[in-house]
């Protein structure tokens, strides 16, 4: 089940009292494919939106199957449901519902006629006809796609009027409205009815957090580990140069038994092989012999070229 699934099906779930299913109607005639005294048409790939438009357009309108139901196979294999209302008594009574008394107001939102408590129904609804949440794991975007500009507009004013930072772009034949923010998605998700899918979206927020910081981790402690063998594998040249020229023999005791602890121990830390000498010193006092090793294998160098 894909979240945007999950979503829609939590909304579903959550429009029960009478309000709040007229708002959410209205939210999901006005952003349908058409909706037009002459043509409501609405469009859906997931079964349970569509059992609630069947449900809704009965229960507000008053009748009994007032919809009919058209499904279709996609080429990826998903069923397309298209829900049309043919009676044109029907489609009155939806208009007169709505009081839109006018075609200029066909594709507007009228904010008066929304209930102050219901008004996140109506976008509840919006999003049920056009909108999409894209999986979290691989990113944060949730989108409206609107067939039109004014009604755009309409609904980044109404999603601005309750704290919701929306953006809004143009795409082909579509206005869409759309969120990136993580919290902002949280938000419209919990203002809209679907708390648990808010949740969700958390504990993926979580995770992916974790799981950056420990590739952090695991990625400074690789480059470390590359680092400390690095300098090893020159530690070892040098004091090998020292044997093969001069002779550990010619080291004073604390830098021979240094240049023997590397010898038998390349892959060590600084501190591990200050800790393995005779007399144990600490990182800096390890650093400073290795440093002093090198320094007597460039001088035989310098010397010898």
């Amino acid at each position: 089940m894909s979240f945007s699934y999950s979503v829609k099906k939590e909304l579903c779930s959550v429009i029960t009292d009478k309000d709040r299913k007229y708002c959410c109607l209205y939210g999901m005639l006005l952003f349908c494919k058409s909706f037009t005294p002459d043509s409501i048409i609405f469009q859906t790939e997931n079964d349970l939106v569509c059992r609630l438009f069947l449900s809704l357009a009965d229960d507000v309108i008053g009748g009994t199957e007032i919809a009919d139901v058209n499904v279709t196979e996609k080429k990826n294999g998903v069923s397309l449901y298209s829900l049309s209302i043919p009676s044109e008594h029907y489609r009155e009574e939806i208009i007169y519902r709505y009081r839109i008394s006018s075609r200029t107001l066909i594709h507007r939102i009228q904010t008066d006629i929304i209930d102050n408590n219901s008004v996140f129904a109506f976008i509840a609804g919006a999003f049920l006809s056009c909108g999409s949440i894209t999986e979290p794991i691989k990113e944060y975007h949730l989108e409206f796609a609107v067939p039109y500009y004014d009604l755009t507009q309409d609904l980044l004013i109404l999603l601005t009027s309750v704290g919701i930072n929306a953006k809004y772009t143009e795409r082909k034949n579509a206005y869409v409205i759309y969120l990136k923010d993580s919290e902002s998605i949280e938000d419209l998700l919990t203002l809209m009815g679907a708390t648990m899918s808010s949740i969700d979206l958390m504990n993926v927020k979580i995770y992916k957090d974790v799981r950056n910081k420990a590739n952090r981790i695991a990625n400074c402690d690789s480059a470390n580990i590359e680092r400390t063998l690095k300098a090893s594998e020159r530690q070892i040249t040098d004091i090998e140069y020292i044997m093969a020229t001069e002779g550990l023999d010619s080291l004073s005791p604390e830098l021979r038994n240094a240049a023997e602890i590397r010898l038998e121990n390349p892959d060590v830390s600084l501190k591990e092989l200050g800790e393995m000498l005779d007399k144990p010193v600490g990182r800096s006092g390890a650093n400073h012999r290795l440093k002093k090793l090198s320094e007597i294998a460039e001088r035989i160098r310098a010397e010898r070229n």
